[in-house]
């Protein structure tokens, strides 16, 4: 029995030794506190330039306050105070924070704690001279973002102080780090950030620095962080930023052939710089807590109708299925009425065939077109089989799902499927009938910006995109394969061709004439998406030129009724800009009508 005891009692101090040792790290941390002050050299955040090499973002120095809290002394506070413009009572409030470990759970009194952060110029200089009168403080080098433009807020994102999530996320971070915060800053985090360096320095008996331990052995270089370069063209980005002032939508352009975005606007936005410095945090709760939502990103996050931007996928889908033929004619008197429902439209000849539908943006040619698949079941069976198939080929032209821009947040929009509709109506109660609305792009659809405008690159490759991304180039790397990837959707591509000519029409002669530009072949299609809520919603959605075009574009702008009001000369004006330089003298009145107009006035009301 006494061996017994002997070995558990030895068997219990192996254990707390092995504990206090090897297994917990706090009295190591502790001993080499003593000897030991590990300071971390933070790197320079990569630069982000424009798709020509304009610089977007850079760096400033800024400094923040750091104190060891068992090193403090006995120091003079209101001298201190003074020095970074603190009241007493702040700078007491700032020491309870620090030192409470719900609101900083990393604290520990043997290991540098962030005390204040961002000081200004001449407060770190007033500090820089007296440091020395208060001993466990020392300041830290840090970087802050600075903006060339007030532009692209959304597409860039901005950069905060780490969360608990965070550094439990990535070892990487400890507390007062800072990580990118939605945007290209947030999505390229781990190119940007760059490799965090450190200064082993060695204290004496009484804690005073000596220098550096080995004269830097220890000692790592921080490395920077990668450059990058946006596809965005910034001057484009601030135009399309200018027409939608005080209207809510927005504005996405595509490059066709490679998927780059050249700009990304929603719209009321804010300018990036507002979320720099001390008073960022409450800032941004301001912004959040603003009826004008500035920090949603409506170009990749609002889903709306498409509305009529909506019809060529039908015409493309009622094509492939060998529904119809470019000649097949449908009637319109005013409208579509079948087994007493009834679509209206506007007056246009009747009948016609597909391309001017188009043109003329026919509603009840492309609802009776979807009844003709829908209903046709001498070749799908069922209702039910015809629409997976109409659904399957909406998924490969990139609606329903998320596209994959690289840019937190997307939303994937909405397609209903036949199991929606069998739960609403009753499993084979439901006809085309029951749900025309979705032909013309209302009803359940809902769509982003992104989506619509990524259809009209679609269209203008003739049958493919590339997924669309706000990153160009980074830098000693590429681009992840994923943000390049070539999709195919299920259509034959020669049924582009005749999608594409009928645009053209709409344009030279149908609801987009606006958008007829002089040299340029510009296609296009209007939408006038209904809106329950108020007056409608105006769309456009183009590319040009005709052929190998240089962008592709869709335009969203709540509340602002007929899409060729404010959606078509939005749209035209930035292709004319980006692909001429400037607008035409005869075309500055259009201009001048978006720059000065306000549609949120108008938000809530039926009409002007």
């Amino acid at each position: 029995m006494i061996g017994g005891f002997i070995i558990v009692i030895t068997l219990i101090y192996l254990f707390r030794l092995f504990t206090l040792q090897v297994a917990d790290s706090k009295y190591k941390e502790y001993a080499d506190s003593n000897a030991f002050l590990r300071k971390a050299v933070y790197p320079s955040r990569g630069i982000i330039y424009d798709r020509d090499g304009r610089l977007v973002v850079y760096n400033q120095p800024a400094y923040d306050v750091m104190v060891i809290p068992r090193d403090v002394k006995d120091f003079d506070t209101l001298d201190f105070c003074r020095a970074v413009n603190l009241t007493p009572d702040e700078l007491r409030k700032r020491f309870a924070d620090m030192r409470d470990k719900r609101r900083n759970p990393g604290y520990s009194s043997y290991s540098p704690q962030r005390l204040l952060t961002h000081l200004k110029a001449e407060e770190y200089g007033r500090l820089q001279e007296k440091l020395y009168r208060f001993p466990g403080f020392y300041i830290q080098k840090r970087i802050l973002r600075e903006y060339n433009y007030k532009a692209a807020a959304n597409v860039l994102g901005n950069v905060r102080e780490v969360a608990q999530k965070d550094i439990d996320k990535d070892d990487y971070y400890k507390p007062g780090d800072y990580i990118g915060d939605i945007g290209v800053e947030h999505t390229y985090e781990s190119y940007l950030r760059g490799v965090k360096g450190a200064e082993v320095l060695m204290r004496d008996a009484l804690g005073r620095i000596q220098g550096r331990y080995e004269e830097g052995a220890l000692d790592r270089d921080a490395v920077a962080g990668k450059n990058i370069k946006l596809s965005l063209n910034i001057e484009l980005q601030q135009y399309a930023e200018s027409l939608m002032v005080n209207k809510k939508g927005a504005v996405v352009a595509i490059e066709p052939e490679t998927g780059e975005i050249l700009c990304l606007v929603s719209s009321p936005t804010y300018d990036p710089s507002l979320l720099v410095g001390r008073e960022s945090g409450a800032k941004d709760n301001n912004m959040m807590a603003a009826l004008d939502k500035p920090l949603f990103n409506r170009a990749i996050q609002a889903t709306y109708p498409p509305g009529s931007t909506f019809k060529p996928t039908q015409g493309l889908i009622l094509l492939e299925e060998g529904i119809i033929t470019t000649g097949t004619l449908f009637p319109c008197s005013h409208g579509f009425i079948s087994g007493g429902l009834r679509v209206g439209c506007h007056g246009h000849g009747s009948p016609l065939p597909l391309k001017p539908a188009l043109q003329t943006s026919c509603n009840a040619y492309f609802c009776w077109g979807f009844k003709a698949m829908i209903d046709k079941k001498s070749k799908y069976g069922s209702a039910a089989k015809a629409f997976d198939i109409w659904k399957h080929h909406m998924i490969s032209m990139g609606y329903g799902y998320k596209l994959g821009i690289d840019l937190p947040g997307e939303y994937r929009g909405f397609l209903p499927n036949v199991e929606f509709y069998n739960k609403r109506y009753g499993d084979g109660h439901w006809s085309a009938n029951t749900v025309i609305s979705i032909a013309i792009g209302q009803g359940e659809i809902l769509a982003t910006p992104l989506q619509i405008a990524n259809l009209a690159a679609t269209i203008g490759n003739r049958g493919h995109y590339i997924t669309p991304h706000v990153v160009k180039e980074i830098q000693d790397t590429v681009v992840p394969a994923e943000y390049l990837e070539r999709h195919t959707p299920t259509i034959a591509s020669g049924w582009y061709n005749e999608i594409a000519e009928g645009m053209r029409m709409a344009v030279t002669g149908g609801t987009c004439r606006l958008a007829n530009l002089p040299d340029i072949e510009v296609c296009g299609k209007t939408g006038t998406a209904q809106n329950p809520h108020g007056k409608d919603h105006s769309a456009f959605m183009g590319f040009a030129p005709y052929h190998n075009p240089k962008i592709a574009i869709a335009v969203y702008v709540e509340n602002a009724g007929f899409g060729a009001t404010f959606g078509v000369p939005i749209g035209s004006l930035v292709m004319e800009k980006y692909l001429k330089g400037s607008i035409a003298p005869e075309r500055k009145y259009i201009e001048e009508r978006m720059l000065a107009s306000n549609t949120i006035q108008f938000a809530g009301t039926k009409k002007h």
